[in-house]
């Protein structure tokens, strides 16, 4: 890429090859920041399924709020995992939202929380699983070590 005469080098070559999720993260971070997106994840993650299953045992309902609490139950068990986080991060967040501001509501079910879960896994989808995932585990980093060769 040229600028008025000057070249720059690109110096990102990860952006240039590897998985696509690991065109997403530069790291998966570990230590204490690996360990603060692994609350967040195990938060948000464990928050939706409670309510996924909390509402899927009550009475039953239309079909589309039926979906909408196992897809919500179902995205937190990926975020749980850490399994294609930015997918299921965003979708959730999306679903999330529907909920909050839906006219299938239910005025027991309260805005606030919903769009706080929306508010989290979207956090988790932008920020990355952490390096305690699977998601880590599949496309993360991984560090070779060549020896001297030997005959």
């Amino acid at each position: 890429m040229e600028f008025r005469g000057f070249r720059q080098c690109s110096q990102l070559h990860t952006l240039e090859m590897g998985f696509p999720l690991q065109r997403l993260f530069s790291t998966f971070p570990d230590s204490w920041p690996g360990v603060g997106l692994l609350l967040l994840r195990l938060g948000a993650g464990t928050a939706l399924i409670s309510f996924g299953v909390m509402d899927l045992s009550g009475p039953p309902g239309e079909s589309v709020t039926m979906v909408r609490d196992l897809f919500a139950a179902a995205g937190g068990i990926f975020l749980l995992a850490g399994l294609w986080t930015p997918v299921a991060g965003a979708l959730i967040a999306i679903d999330q939202l529907w909920i909050a501001f839906s006219v299938y509501a239910l005025p027991r079910d309260g805005q606030w929380i919903h769009i706080l879960l929306a508010v989290l896994t979207a956090a988790v989808a932008m920020l990355g699983p952490g390096a305690w995932s699977i998601d880590a585990r599949r496309f993360g980093r991984q560090r070779f070590d060549i020896g001297p060769n030997r005959p």
